[in-house]
């Protein structure tokens, strides 16, 4: 159930400040966020069993850096239409691009039609178990390789996505956040505190995952109903405020961003090619509106035709 003696000496974890005097031992823990979670967590769809992999691919792909909110109607919508990856490699990538509607981020939806297309070529269709397989897939990061280990097959992995970086930056380290990159002292904590029994692995990564979303959230922790809050180094230290450089929260409006939306929201509501006309209408400024169709064009989310018009890509995903 925990972390082997080499495993935590391997970490450096007192050394670089990781593991504190306070900071509780990773087996003190497992069962109070194993337990909340059996009480707590949502009932969400790719966590049912009937999802199988690919909704947890899917699913992984959605929720980079978008509530789950936003997801849950796209997420519904997309496995009704592609329930297998094979439907989903049979389309055009443009297909992907435009059911992705306004979940941010386009270009995570050619990357899950690049990977939906690997999928169909190499594996026969399955998503494959083995995790350097899962790594090898285009648009498939460590992150996701380990989500998808862990989520679909029960596997052993450390899953670390902002919310488990911020519970064992308060939990273990006795910091408000975590730093702004992951580092490679983050991924020894997280190898170290992993339980060593695979399911009870898989169990704790998302129940972590879920603790941080619900409970040990960015701007409103809600300590009194932590299961560790007692264990919690940073409770102990007294919640001392971030002392790194300012957290701040990304910029949307006036942004090139904005406007690679408003345009890809053209496209999307298309039944054919737009003209150029059509897209100079939606931004004022003509040099960001250029840079911004530019660069959808060397994103392939765009593809250029004669004759100035403009279309969602209708070739083969971009490798990523």
């Amino acid at each position: 159930m925990t972390a082997t003696t080499s495993e935590h000496s391997a970490t450096g974890l007192t050394a670089t400040g990781l593991r504190p005097p306070e900071s509780p031992a990773p087996t003190d823990l497992h069962g109070p966020v194993i337990d909340w979670f059996g009480e707590h967590a949502r009932d969400l769809p790719w966590r049912r069993p009937e999802a199988g992999a690919w909704g947890v691919m899917v699913s992984e792909f959605m929720l980079q850096q978008t509530p789950v909110s936003r997801v849950l109607p796209v997420y519904e919508q997309w496995l009704a239409r592609w329930p297998r990856p094979a439907d989903l490699a049979a389309e055009p990538p443009g297909e992907a691009v435009r059911a992705w509607g306004r979940l941010g981020y386009p270009r995570r939806a050619l990357r899950l039609h690049g990977a939906a297309a690997a999928i169909t070529e190499r594996h026969g269709g399955d998503v494959p178990k083995e995790h350097a397989q899962l790594l090898a897939l285009p648009g498939v990061g460590e992150y996701t390789a380990a989500a998808v280990a862990s989520f679909a097959y029960g596997q052993r992995h450390a899953v670390l996505d902002t919310n488990v970086r911020r519970v064992f930056a308060r939990a273990f380290g006795g910091r408000e956040f975590p730093p702004t990159a992951t580092t490679a002292a983050e991924r020894r904590l997280a190898r170290a505190v992993l339980p060593e029994d695979d399911a009870t692995a898989a169990r704790w990564a998302a129940a972590t995952m879920e603790l941080g979303a619900l409970v040990c959230t960015a701007r409103k922790p809600d300590c009194e109903n932590c299961p560790i809050m007692d264990l919690c180094a940073w409770r102990r230290a007294g919640s001392p405020a971030h002392d790194g450089p300012p957290r701040r929260g990304q910029s949307y409006a006036g942004t090139d961003r904005q406007v690679r939306g408003r345009l890809l929201a053209v496209l999307r509501d298309a039944v054919g090619p737009v003209p150029q006309a059509t897209l100079d209408a939606v931004w004022d400024e003509p040099v960001q509106r250029a840079r911004a169709l530019d660069g959808l064009v060397a994103d392939g989310l765009v593809e250029p035709l004669e004759n100035g018009v403009y279309r969602l890509p209708q070739g083969r995903s971009p490798a990523m």
